[in-house]
């Protein structure tokens, strides 16, 4: 009974919280449409903590007797006016702050006007975003090493001390790029999950409620009212879809996008390796001048390559793209090439 309490208590801190909260974002967003809609947001959460205070009378605990926001809270409220709310939509969709869908960039979630348009919203851009990460993830891996051989060359080196170089950057980087992502991507998991479950809790203690709050977030993408709170309450009857439109809309999260750590940490690893091992190969193929001279161009084609691939994302031209990142990546290799000569002529 005691653990019961607590977690109601618990409860009814986070909806005030979230409620001041609310007016905060309301005061940040003054004049806009959004404005209204934090404000309505800030009652509902106060509804909410109102049932919480009815639980903990059936448990018969004393009500709170006044709600005071504790230091996170109030560095977020004194950060928002300074910052804007969009910088701070993680922070704030941590503490249920919900509607951050509507600060999604500016070609945000689109609002479902139909449940036939809910069910086709899944693994829209899953694909094309992998895609793109395991080339930029090659991209790294081949500026970054291909500045280190050239920099060690610059500095007068001998093929073998290169060939280790190259090597070690290699391997140094691509577990250091596999645990940053497997780190961030755990992190980033643990804490959706942490946001969806919360969510899950709340379904299942005040559906209407989160109806209510739901139609809300509607309302201010452009949807009438009463259909609004028609398509909000179609979707609440069915707990599943529920529970994914409320991830979407209130947090702006996508479910089906959690992704795996260990697998984006071995993606990681695997394009950054390739890339850096692109500049590597001269040196194991060929001797003297000839493996310099073929790094500069192995590194110079695979970086027009990967330039012209990105353009697939960018919707630039492929020749502009690939000669942009060629130039990026000789400009790289330049720098590091002359710092290690100048290294050299000083140590040596």
């Amino acid at each position: 009974m005691q653990s019961h309490a607590a977690q109601a208590l618990a409860s009814w801190h986070e909806e005030k919280r979230s409620a001041w909260l609310y007016r905060v974002v309301s005061d940040a967003e003054s004049g806009t449409t959004r404005q209204v809609l934090f404000l309505e947001l800030a009652r509902a959460a106060d509804g909410q903590a109102a049932l919480w205070e009815v639980e903990l009378g059936k448990l018969g605990e004393p009500p709170p007797t006044g709600f005071t926001p504790d230091a996170r809270a109030r560095l977020v409220a004194w950060l928002i006016p300074r910052f804007g709310v969009r910088p701070l939509k993680g922070i704030l969709a941590a503490m249920k702050v919900r509607g951050m869908s509507l600060y999604q960039g500016s070609q945000p979630h689109s609002t479902p006007t139909s449940l036939e348009q809910m069910r086709g919203e899944k693994h829209k851009n899953a694909g094309s975003g992998n895609l793109r990460a395991a080339v930029f993830g090659v991209n790294d891996g081949l500026i970054s090493n291909a500045s280190l051989i050239l920099g060690v060359a610059g500095a007068g080196a001998g093929a073998d001390m290169i060939l280790l170089s190259g090597v070690a950057g290699l391997l140094a980087g691509a577990f250091s790029m596999a645990a940053g992502e497997y780190v961030s991507m755990r992190s980033q998991r643990e804490f959706h999950e942490y946001q969806i479950a919360l969510e899950r809790e709340e379904l299942d203690q005040y559906p209407g409620e989160e109806a209510a709050e739901l139609a809300l977030i509607y309302q201010a993408k452009g949807v009438g009212r009463e259909e609004a709170v028609r398509l909000a309450q179609a979707l609440i009857a069915d707990p599943d879809r529920a529970l994914d439109t409320l991830a979407r809309e209130e947090l702006g999260l996508n479910p089906d996008e959690l992704g795996s750590p260990w697998g984006a940490s071995i993606s990681s690893f695997f394009a950054f390796a390739i890339g850096a091992f692109l500049p590597v190969l001269p040196y194991l193929l060929l001797s003297g001048t000839n493996a310099f001279y073929g790094v500069l161009a192995a590194t110079g084609i695979s970086l027009f390559g990967v330039g012209a691939a990105l353009s697939l994302f960018t919707g630039l031209n492929a020749f502009a793209g690939g000669l942009r990142m060629l130039l990026i990546g000789a400009a790289a290799g330049a720098a590091t090439w002359f710092i290690g000569k100048g290294l050299g002529v000083v140590l040596g």
